[in-house]
């Protein structure tokens, strides 16, 4: 394995900490030097070991690792870990959500790993490579550092507690937006947290500079062995539809691009492979809070320019990242896209967050557990529907990339209407839902248990108009 800048082109071997070109300062991708041997194998051979595999009891091919041979062929089965993550289910639109859409879609439950985001994937990829590369270099205490919104400094604690010695774990923070649930993982896995003022942007710049100057394993999507992880996510997807994902389109939120950037180069490690004959279609999507990706892609071919944003308060929290570390990879890998599937592979819409609460909250009345950026990927949907960007035929797949639980405090803002002025959320009273109390406290305090269940039963019956047996 080798990192290669995407801006030089330089190669450094892949068995050192490297984030960054140490003569440029570009960003990596991993190349597997022996990628063409792969080929060997026919596209149906490679379609049966996969499938063979489905039911395999050996741990280490359980997860990710199904895919070993696309992922990191130089680990050694005891390097790899596995904490249950990946292969996470793919549940189909409620009946009457996709009529209401319109579009026939599914949700990819991501939230279902084990730190309940998608961030598992990349995490169990980088901590066996860290195994794999303490073992080979002996090193006796490796600390691990990320900056995060939440999400990767609670996969990141996970797996850091998950392996131990010679790992520890260390994560950066923004002060005051993190949701509480979110805080709760890294401070319960043992981590080391620590807290800066400002938004993630500023947390990450401090994580480059102690990666740059420091012995320490940046665990940020700018850790190419992370976004290697990821990639599962498209041949999970392709496996689960067969291996032809010609008429599927992917939605998929941005954010820091670590996993965009992964699933665009595993759909084209497949195809490369003749492992898929087409490409899907990839949507990017952005709040209008936080939308760099968008507003470069938005503008005319020839007078594209990259310029990071100031990010606004969002409830996608995980996308509130105004200069995402790895639009070096997304472009590189979006053009790759475009030549191989033409000029509708890849795209990027923009919602509000308006659009991004009343969606996810849509879902969730529908029997699905979308977290806010699964609202965004939903509104995502509905917009490239309206600007005529989907064709009827085709299905799309929704990235949810956490579990709604982890941004259930968004949901009680919206319900009790207290978002805010700067996150321009208003809700939508058919969708608030609380509690209502039948009979004050002193009901039960002052009678019977016998006399209390009447008491309860009727101010039951009284507010749901219930009719006695005939």
């Amino acid at each position: 394995m080798e990192y290669v800048c995407l801006d030089c082109g330089a190669r450094y071997p892949g068995d050192s900490l490297l984030y960054t070109c140490p003569q440029c300062g570009g960003v990596f991708l991993l190349e597997n030097l022996d990628f063409d041997q792969l080929k060997a194998r026919s596209g149906q051979e490679w379609r049966t070991l996969f499938d063979s595999r489905a039911a395999s009891r050996t741990t280490a091919l359980r997860g990710i690792f199904r895919y070993y041979e696309l992922l990191a062929p130089l680990l050694e089965e005891d390097d790899i870990v596995y904490l249950g993550e990946g292969l996470t289910p793919i549940v189909e639109a409620a009946p009457a959500l996709r009529a209401l859409v319109g579009q026939p879609f599914a949700y990819k439950n991501d939230g279902q790993n084990p730190s309940a985001s998608f961030k598992d994937r990349g995490m169990a990829c980088a901590f066996s490579y860290l195994k794999w590369l303490c073992r080979r270099h002996n090193w006796d205490e490796v600390l691990t550092v990320c900056a995060s919104t939440g999400d990767t400094s609670a996969a990141a604690a996970l797996y850091a507690a998950y392996v131990g010695a010679p790992l520890k774990s260390v994560v950066l923070l923004p002060h005051g937006k993190v949701t509480p649930q979110q805080l709760s993982q890294p401070l319960g896995s043992g981590a080391t947290v620590l807290e800066l003022p400002g938004v993630f942007d500023d947390c990450m710049k401090v994580v480059e500079l102690l990666a740059e100057n420091y012995r320490v394993a940046l665990l940020n999507s700018k850790n190419s062995w992370r976004i290697l992880g990821q990639e599962s996510y498209a041949y999970e997807t392709a496996q689960w539809y067969g291996w032809n994902v010609a008429d599927l389109c992917l939605f998929v939120p941005i954010g820091n691009a670590g996993n965009i950037t992964a699933i665009m180069s595993g759909f084209l490690k497949l195809l490369d492979l003749g492992i898929i004959t087409a490409l899907p279609r990839v949507f990017g999507v952005q709040s209008e809070h936080a939308d760099p990706v968008w507003r470069y892609y938005d503008a005319p071919a020839a007078s594209r320019h990259w310029q990071p944003v100031t990010v606004q308060p969002s409830v996608a929290q995980a996308a509130m990242i105004g200069n995402p570390v790895s639009f070096p990879r997304v472009r590189r890998l979006a053009e790759r896209f475009v030549e191989k599937g033409g000029p509708r592979a890849f795209q990027v819409v923009r919602v509000t967050e308006q659009q991004i609460m009343d969606a996810m909250l849509l879902a969730n009345r529908h029997g699905h557990i979308a977290c806010t950026q699964g609202g965004e990927c939903l509104a995502g949907l509905r917009n490239a529907r309206e600007l005529g960007l989907m064709n009827d035929n085709e299905h799309a797949l929704l990235d949810a990339t956490a579990h709604a639980l982890k941004f259930s405090g968004f949901q009680d803002m919206y319900f009790s209407d207290s978002f805010p002025p700067a996150y321009g959320v208003t809700p939508d009273k058919s969708l608030a839902n609380r509690p209502e109390l039948l009979l004050p406290e002193a009901e039960r305090q002052d009678c019977s248990l016998e006399d209390f269940t009447r008491k309860g039963a009727a101010a039951v019956v009284r507010r749901l108009g219930l009719q006695k047996k005939g």
